[in-house]
């Protein structure tokens, strides 16, 4: 009632500094009236949104003492903050670049259509057309393939072909070194030899 008292008499009086007070008492209490329901906030954002980074087009360098070792490329890269499961999920594809550790030359490059990286196994997953070609001319063909950064192994279960420049081998299961120089098919299942 007082409010409306002194409304109408603000309005009645015209004068400039009673329209001026009126503004402002009318923005008072539409300011102190906004209350966010966090419900509705949760609406708009996502969890997921606040706990992940995205970077587009990404190129990451690993390396160690100044020497490039690794290089990650690909068109989308989800860093997840999570404090108990850190990781870093290429949900469209990645290509790595490895290098040799003394003279800097590129000794194998891997693609695949997924990838995985999980900080605390120091494990990466990568899967759907996992393709890794060496420098000396081997290439192989698989589902799905793990690198573990520790000890520097490439490792699988899945079925996989191994192409040289002198045969294609056909199997199951298979583990590598990170430069593809000594690997090995844990079950052939065939050979094809070529001229």
């Amino acid at each position: 009632m007082l409010i409306r008292n002194f409304l109408r008499s603000t309005i009645i009086e015209g004068g400039v500094i009673s329209r001026l007070a009126c503004l402002g008492l009318f923005s008072f209490f539409s300011l102190t009236s906004c209350e966010n329901d966090l419900a509705e906030v949760k609406v708009f954002i996502s969890q997921d949104a606040v706990k992940r980074e995205t970077i587009e087009d990404f190129h990451l360098i690993y390396s160690d003492s100044a020497r490039v070792l690794i290089q990650a490329m690909g068109p989308l890269l989800y860093r997840y903050l999570d404090p108990v499961r850190p990781r870093e999920e290429f949900p469209k594809g990645i290509t790595v670049l490895f290098f040799d550790k003394d003279n800097h030359q590129l000794t194998s490059r891997l693609s695949a259509n997924y990838g995985l990286r999980k900080e605390q196994n120091g494990e990466i997953l990568v899967r759907d057309s996992v393709v890794w070609i060496s420098e000396d001319g081997n290439r192989l063909e698989t589902e799905e393939l793990i690198w573990n950064e520790k000890t520097e192994k490439v490792y699988t279960n899945k079925f996989v072909v191994l192409r040289s420049p002198e045969r294609i081998l056909y199997g199951h299961g298979f583990e590598a070194n990170r430069d593809f120089t000594s690997s090995v098919i844990w079950a052939v299942e065939g050979e094809i030899l070529l001229e």
